[in-house]
């Protein structure tokens, strides 16, 4: 069965096997029953994910039984292994009095500082077929040189376990990003460094939202954000570590259809205060990050003319790599929206050039493709390509 086609196979079994008719479902699930049908009868082929996260949570089922989230890294693999990332992150040398057998020596901290930010620096690119050939080992170094050193490699030994879980994510292994993320913030608190500690938060909020958990990833960041609130006077980092909190919380927010107007607001003037973009353990804050994710949260709420207001507010350069991906393919989502059918094709090109890998990745690329491809008569050059790419 075509992946196209499967969405729909599997929302019909999952409701039969949970004895469910179609009205029975869209009343839990709170989603026209129509939609339903259509998705089911083939003649819908994708959904809004705010939709797929309804159904999910109506039958009690991960995200990813419908989003077909999975590896797609191909042949871009450099040798990595999924498993292998895996077996990093879940070590029996982790558990109480089992001790590393295997000989090794830990890397110093000035080294394993480097080779996380290189790693960091990987990620960022999109280039997950090189990160995922590093990451196991890195984590593995990390690990050991934590035992030998203690404070001084805490962080690199948390990024590496949140890049992890960053990188499980769009393979489409959200449990397993829980635990990467979990293994962060643990790691952090056993630290000196409250403001890392909190910045942490973010993937596990974000893996929640991948997991249709709204709430609790909207409560999460907020929470955090509201435990590192500066001062008026306070300082750049702790202002760029709350501000990307509260830009955490207004993703889970926004694709619940909440009110999101205070979320901008503060980080808003947040990102006034600074002036300038303040990085920090690897992500950074400023107008920028309020911009993009204040356009990321209108076009999930279906505002076109709001997302591309915010969009307007960005710079050349102001975004970088898959987060430059990512806004672009949330301005191809305002375009879809608005009936821009060939500046969302442009945007959705431009977003492929940042990293190929990254963009077969992700499930909004799938969406927006599909739904062009289906409005169009004759599938144009550029949607063919795209589809060919996302392999569809």
């Amino acid at each position: 069965m075509s992946e196209i086609s499967t969405i729909g196979a599997r929302l019909k079994a999952i409701r039969r096997e949970r004895n469910m008719t179609q009205e029975g479902l869209a009343a839990a699930a709170d989603v026209s029953r129509d939609v339903i049908a259509k998705l089911e009868q083939g003649r819908r082929q994708w959904a809004r994910a705010e939709t797929l996260m309804k159904l999910a949570n109506a039958l009690d089922v991960d995200l990813s039984d419908f989003t077909g989230k999975r590896d797609r890294i191909g042949s871009d693999r450099d040798g990595g292994r999924v498993l292998a990332l895996r077996n990093a992150l879940i070590s029996p040398t982790m558990l109480p009095d089992i001790d590393d057998q295997s000989g090794a020596e830990p890397v110093s901290v000035e080294d394993l500082h480097r080779s996380v930010a290189a790693a960091v620096a990987t990620y960022w690119r999109g280039d997950f077929g090189a990160l995922l050939a590093t990451l196991p080992g890195l984590i593995t170094d990390a690990r050991r040189t934590h035992a030998s050193a203690g404070t001084s490699a805490t962080q690199s030994l948390a990024l590496a376990y949140d890049l992890g879980a960053n990188l499980m994510v769009h393979l489409g292994r959200d449990d397993l990003a829980a635990i990467g993320a979990e293994r962060a913030i643990i790691t952090a608190h056993g630290g000196d460094d409250e403001l890392l500690w909190a910045t942490l938060h973010a993937t596990y909020s974000w893996v929640m939202l991948h997991q249709a958990r709204l709430e609790e990833a909207e409560q999460l960041a907020a929470n955090m954000a509201a435990r590192v609130e500066p001062s008026f006077s306070g300082d750049a980092r702790r202002v760029a570590v709350w501000g990307n909190l509260l830009m955490t919380a207004l993703a889970p927010a926004a694709a619940a259809k909440r009110d999101i107007a205070e979320y901008i607001s503060l980080a808003g003037a947040g990102a006034e205060r600074l002036g300038r973009r303040v990085n920090i353990y690897h992500t950074a804050f400023g107008p920028a990050s309020v911009a993009m994710q204040a356009t990321h949260a209108h076009a999930t709420m279906g505002k076109p003319d709001r997302a591309l207001e915010s969009a307007r507010k960005l710079h050349p350069g102001d975004l970088k790599g898959i987060s430059q991906g990512a806004h672009l393919l949330d301005v191809a989502q305002a375009h879809v929206d608005a009936k821009h059918r060939r500046a969302a094709v442009e945007r959705l090109q431009e977003a492929r050039d940042v990293s190929p890998v990254w963009f077969r990745h992700q499930g909004i690329a799938r969406s927006l493709v599909r739904d062009i491809r289906e409005e169009e008569t004759r599938p144009s050059p550029a949607i063919r390509s795209l589809a060919q790419t996302l392999a569809l």
